[in-house]
């Protein structure tokens, strides 16, 4: 076990699957205690939605590393719900010092042809959720005066534009401004602040029927092989996509002593594409 982390806890939203399993797995393997939330349920998106299955999944995964978690279901959106989970967390592991705002989704389509529901949906989780997660999480961390490392999950569209994609943009872009005030605000508290911009990850939502159209929607039932060279088109590298491992790495060079002087970054994991 790499020791980077013994003794920390970190509370990571949306990991039932995808990136969220990924970084707890990360961290959990550098030492340190999980707080894993997710909903666990459909929230209004067109793809399979995570279940407890999956966040049970997790939770085995996570013990078999020899840690302690905590896991609940919880909507970000709700934030009563999700701080009393937090709770929950801390009482049980004895304190925070990472804090993963990783949960969130995506849905695809012209900008005007978005409904209201639509639109508001993707604000509440991607930007409104990652609020709630900070603002849950700032006053452990306030009070128990060590520092503290809060990691945001923004996107490639939370660096540059991209056609389809408007409200998730407007979303990131909005996560990428709060990590740069909250870095701001909390630097009084030694608290570094810090968004990631993955470009394509490989996960459920990225083989999705919905993702696979949007970027292929010459094709009736495209495949994941048959949008390769779509998702490569973004990317400065020939390659279509980076692993959940890859952005988990990032994430715990973000969360150690490693980037003890690090705050108010934006951190791509993008193979080039915020740069091309």
């Amino acid at each position: 076990m790499n020791p980077a982390l013994e003794g920390k806890v970190a509370f990571i939203t949306g990991a039932a699957r995808g990136q969220g399993r990924s970084h707890a797995l990360t961290l959990a393997a550098a030492g340190a205690d999980i707080i894993a939330v997710d909903i666990c349920t459909d929230t209004g998106i067109d793809y399979e939605p995570s279940t407890r299955h999956d966040l049970d999944t997790t939770v085995k995964q996570v013990e078999a590393l020899g840690r302690r978690i905590f896991a609940a279901e919880s909507d970000v959106r709700d934030y009563d719900a999700l701080a009393g989970a937090l709770t929950g967390g801390v009482d049980m592991l004895g304190r925070l010092d990472i804090v993963c705002a990783n949960a969130g989704i995506l849905t695809m389509g012209m900008s005007h042809l978005q409904s209201e529901e639509q639109w508001r949906n993707m604000l509440d989780i991607n930007l409104t959720g990652v609020w709630h997660t900070t603002k849950a999480a700032t006053p452990y961390l306030i009070e128990q005066e060590e520092g503290g490392s809060i990691i945001l999950t923004s996107s490639l569209m939370g660096l540059k534009g991209g056609a389809g994609a408007s409200s998730y943009t407007a979303a990131k872009f909005g996560v990428t401004g709060l990590a740069k005030s909250l870095a701001a605000e909390l630097a009084p508290y030694r608290i570094r602040v810090n968004s990631i911009h993955p470009t394509n990850v490989r996960t459920p939502m990225l083989d999705s029927e919905m993702i696979r159209k949007a970027f292929r929607p010459d094709l009736e039932n495209p495949t994941l092989a048959d949008t390769i060279d779509a998702y490569s088109s973004l990317n400065m590298w020939p390659l279509p996509w980076v692993e959940a491992s890859d952005v988990s790495e990032s994430v715990l060079y973000l969360a150690s002593d490693q980037s003890r002087h690090v705050t108010g970054i934006s951190l791509p994991i993008d193979l080039g594409a915020s740069a091309k």
